[in-house]
């Protein structure tokens, strides 16, 4: 059964000179339960537009983009909002987390959106990326990597069927980058997590068992 089913899925943006740019043409893509796929595009091919679309941060021109069986693209935005908060965790390369909130209660923050605070899930997952010693370390007090860690965690508190991460090693080293990966992908694992993963990184990529390059299903037509 696929968690994630696109079809005829179209976004243009309208440029500063007044035309509107066609940036997403899909004609079908789908990710099936507990998968795990990395999609290879270079920056600014549309691969962040195309996650903003599967999570219904967007909306479509046209087309369908079905999550767990929902139909994002038809909902409102309180709606959508409310499908990504239980659905769908995001692993963002910024990190995204809110400076003036310690790691636990950036976790927390972003269960009280989905289903519920669990205060022993939160511990349970900042332990498991390696921030058990953290729980009220500030985003600043921590580095690039423990951050990112901070960033999986929050993205699995809502025990999501589908995470979407985006570029999540772009801004960590080398060594940092291997082990943020794995987390990323063992704890999808562990938590029966479908995981859609984009990059342009050969080795990130090369960790993949089922890769598809980006250019090749995403085909924009002219508006």
């Amino acid at each position: 059964m696929a968690v994630l089913e696109i079809s005829n899925l179209q976004k243009s943006f309208l440029s500063p000179d007044g035309t509107r740019r066609a940036i997403i043409g899909i004609g079908s893509f789908s990710l099936a339960e507990r998968a795990q796929m990395a999609l290879r595009g270079e920056s600014g091919s549309g691969k962040t537009t195309f996650l903003n679309l599967i999570a219904g941060i967007l909306r479509p021109d046209s087309g369908r983009v079905s999550v767990a069986g929902r139909e994002m693209s038809a909902l409102s935005e309180p709606h959508r909002d409310r499908l990504r908060a239980t659905t769908i965790g995001y692993v963002f390369q910024t990190f995204n987390l809110l400076q003036g909130y310690t790691c636990l209660e950036n976790v927390l923050l972003g269960m009280s959106f989905g289903a519920g605070v669990d205060r022993g899930l939160a511990h349970k997952l900042l332990e498991r990326v390696g921030l058990g010693g953290h729980l009220r370390h500030y985003p600043r007090q921590l580095s690039s990597g423990q951050q990112q860690r901070v960033a999986v965690a929050r993205a699995l508190a809502n025990r999501p069927n589908l995470v979407l991460a985006d570029e999540p090693t772009g801004n960590l080293d080398p060594v940092n980058a291997r082990e943020v990966l794995a987390l990323i992908r063992d704890t999808c694992r562990e938590n029966s997590a479908a995981l859609l993963f984009v990059s342009h990184d050969r080795e990130a990529l090369g960790q993949f068992e089922e890769v598809q390059d980006f250019h090749q299903i995403n085909q924009p037509t002219p508006p």
